[in-house]
C-alpha cells in the first residue's frame, strides 16, 4: 500500500500530465483521444481513498497503542503521513475552486 505522501505526489503527476495534455490540445498540437491517461474523476478519487486509508491506518494505530500493542513512534508518524495527505488534498481542492472562479469570470 503506498503511503499517502506518494500517492499525493502520483496525484500531482497524474494532474500535471493531464494539464500538459489539455494545453496541447487547446494549442492545436493535438487532438483530443479518450482513453489515454486517467479522467480526472478517477485520479480524483484514488486521492481521497488514498487519504482514507492513511485516516483508517493512524486510527488502528492509535487503538493498538491504547491496547499496548504498539509503538508510539509508528502513531505519530501515521498521524504526520495523514495530516500531510489532508494538506495535500485540501491545497488540490483550492485550487480547483480558484480555477473554478476564474472561469466564472470570464466573459462570454
Amino acid at each position: 500500500m503506498p503511503t499517502p505522501t506518494a500517492a499525493a505526489a502520483n496525484a500531482y503527476a497524474a494532474l500535471s500530465r493531464m494539464g500538459t495534455d489539455t494545453a496541447n490540445i487547446a494549442n492545436g498540437l493535438g487532438a483530443p483521444q479518450h482513453g489515454l491517461g486517467p479522467s480526472f474523476s478517477s485520479v480524483l478519487k484514488n486521492v481521497i481513498d488514498s487519504v482514507s486509508q492513511a485516516a483508517v491506518k493512524s486510527d488502528a494505530q492509535a487503538q493498538a497503542v491504547a491496547n499496548g500493542k504498539a509503538n508510539m513512534v509508528d502513531v505519530v508518524t501515521a498521524v504526520a503521513e495523514t495530516e500531510t495527505a489532508v494538506q495535500t488534498l485540501v491545497s488540490v481542492r483550492d485550487k480547483v475552486i480558484a480555477a473554478y472562479e476564474d472561469i466564472l469570470k470570464m466573459q462570454i
